[in-house]
């Protein structure tokens, strides 16, 4: 038995202890600006679009390719009217945290409860009726 003080430091706590259930904790990207993936998508197709018309090193990786096709696929807002128009929306909801509605135009729900089963942060925030409203809404926009 050793008289001697320990020499090792406390072990620092992992990253990544963020949860999107009923309360959010978002740890570090608690109110950070979030896209849905038709935004992500307009995004990333105007630079790629930009670089190619300038001549510049698109540097198409893998990787790069892979989300643009991943996007493209699951993106459900392709006119970019569309997707100003969904953000427009959700954005006059100040009730939703940034997140929940980067998910609420993303996962396009049919129903409320549908997105408060897989939202579960929206459950005290909007009734189901104002929140169904909210996704009919966004159904129309997506079959422009």
């Amino acid at each position: 038995m050793s008289h001697h003080p320990p020499t090792s430091r406390q072990k620092a706590q992992p990253a990544g202890n963020e949860e999107a259930t009923n309360v959010l904790k978002l740890g570090e990207f608690d109110d950070v600006d979030t896209l849905t993936l038709s935004e992500a998508a307009l995004v990333i197709n105007a630079l790629v679009a930009k670089r190619r018309n300038e001549r510049k090193n698109v540097n198409e990786s893998e990787m790069l390719t892979k989300t643009i096709d991943y996007l493209d696929t699951f993106a459900r807002f392709k006119e970019k009217e569309s997707v100003e128009a969904v953000e427009r929306l959700l954005s006059s909801h100040k009730e939703f945290a940034k997140f929940e509605r980067a998910q609420l135009g993303s996962l396009c729900c049919e129903t409320a409860e549908e997105a408060k089963y897989l939202i579960p942060s929206l459950t005290n925030k909007i009734n189901d009726d104002d929140l169904q409203e909210i996704l009919d809404e966004m159904y129309k926009l997506m079959h422009r």
